[in-house]
């Protein structure tokens, strides 16, 4: 199992926006893909110097195969659609993270 993983700095200004956003619309636009079986929104908790929030969203896949069919089908259009809507108010940056074993 591959885990995309998306942190997120969020500034105060957009939060609640941001927040209903995601939960309400990208993140099922994500599943809708049918390139994920699960996603998962945590709060990471380190305060960050430049302020704001920051969360990771972990987006669950079969293989890296079809991590790629994503990138290359969706994620431009994904990605267009949350710039336009949070500018520089958002940071992101994207792990690629392979399952090793569950206990």
């Amino acid at each position: 199992m591959i885990i995309y993983n998306v942190t997120i700095n969020i500034h105060e200004s957009v939060h609640d926006q941001w927040m209903q956003w995601m939960q309400e619309k990208h993140i099922n636009d994500m599943l809708a893909t049918g390139k994920f079986s699960s996603a998962r929104m945590v709060k990471v908790l380190v305060e960050e110097e430049m302020g704001g929030t920051t969360y990771s969203v972990q987006f669950t896949t079969d293989c890296k195969e079809t991590l790629q069919r994503y990138y290359d089908e969706d994620a431009p259009a994904l990605r267009a659609e949350s710039a336009a809507l949070f500018g520089d108010k958002m940071l992101a940056f994207r792990t690629e993270l392979e399952l090793i074993s569950d206990h």
